[in-house]
């Protein structure tokens, strides 16, 4: 049998979850109060939890049914294992080794490697599983459907804009001690512009932006979204900005209350129009693709 961990960050089951999901985050350090009651207050802002969680229950399911549609004769196994949340990626990768798996095929629910994001997921379901046996996806940023899907959903959402935009593109910064050699900035500048190729954007149409940087005394890769739509408006050259979060596959806390609250208020006190284009979530032919991908490194097709 052939099993495939598809593996996500994960989110807080409820409320009352945060404080036990933002200690394991923060590696089995317990937040202060102040701090728990600020995230809390960020999920309440954006209705009470993230639709992280469903959404990517449905990616999983649409790359099962994908599997099993087009390779009826192979035995597949695909379970969802989580970062920081139930179920784990330890869990999920040794079950399906109990079950009879070999090889497991690990792919994550994020386009673009980093050691510090992808390479930890990777490291933890090989240590389950054993390395011998675990075959890693350990990037599709280039991806062509992919870059077919941000640059449609750029394009619809640039066709509500007023006046003349840019657009950002953005991903989840890292602290850039742990970035020495690592791929993850230049893979986000490659996808950003092979989606800005594609959508026929100039190079002064579009920047690579970073956003929801922690709270911590490292220097985070930049420029930060906010910062630059604050430098946007101060120019008096652009009438609006379009967001799109390339480095998310779907929404949750950081696009929703990141973007969707935090930069959108920036815009507005800035003069700016705002908008941002959609994620991928269990979009047919993003899942067809990964799917394809992890028939391909299992061997079968």
């Amino acid at each position: 049998m052939i099993g495939v961990v598809v593996m996500a960050h994960g989110s807080p089951a409820s409320l009352e979850d945060i404080p036990d999901y933002y200690a394991h985050i923060r590696r089995g350090r317990r937040a202060g109060p102040d701090k728990v009651a600020e995230l809390r207050a960020r999920y309440e802002a954006i209705g009470g939890l993230s639709p992280l969680d469903a959404r990517t229950r449905a990616q999983a399911d649409a790359i099962t049914a994908v599997l099993q549609s087009r390779f009826p004769g192979a035995r597949i196994e695909v379970a969802l294992g989580q970062k920081h949340s139930a179920p784990f990626i330890e869990d999920a990768a040794a079950g399906l080794v109990a079950g009879g798996a070999d090889p497991v095929v690990g792919l994550v629910l994020s386009p673009h490697f980093s050691r510090a994001g992808i390479g930890d997921y990777h490291r933890r379901g090989s240590m389950a599983v054993g390395p011998s046996r675990y075959l890693a996806i350990e990037s599709w940023h280039l991806e062509p459907a992919l870059v077919r899907f941000h640059a449609g959903a750029i394009a619809s959402a640039l066709a509500t804009q007023r006046g003349r935009s840019v657009v950002l593109f953005t991903a989840h910064s890292l602290p850039e001690r742990v970035l020495s050699g690592d791929p993850y900035p230049d893979q986000l500048r490659e996808s950003a512009e092979a989606i800005a190729s594609l959508v026929g954007l100039t190079p002064g149409d579009w920047e690579l932006c970073w956003q929801s940087a922690g709270q911590t005394q490292d220097r985070w890769l930049g420029p930060d979204v906010c910062d630059r739509i604050r430098a946007l408006g101060s120019t008096g050259e652009v009438d609006s900005v379009l967001v799109c979060p390339q480095g998310f596959t779907s929404d949750h806390l950081e696009v929703r209350y990141d973007l969707d609250i935090q930069a959108a208020s920036v815009a507005r006190q800035n003069g700016l129009g705002f908008a941002r284009s959609r994620t991928v979530d269990d979009d047919p032919n993003v899942m067809d693709a990964l799917a394809e991908l992890v028939a391909a490194r299992a061997g079968i097709g």
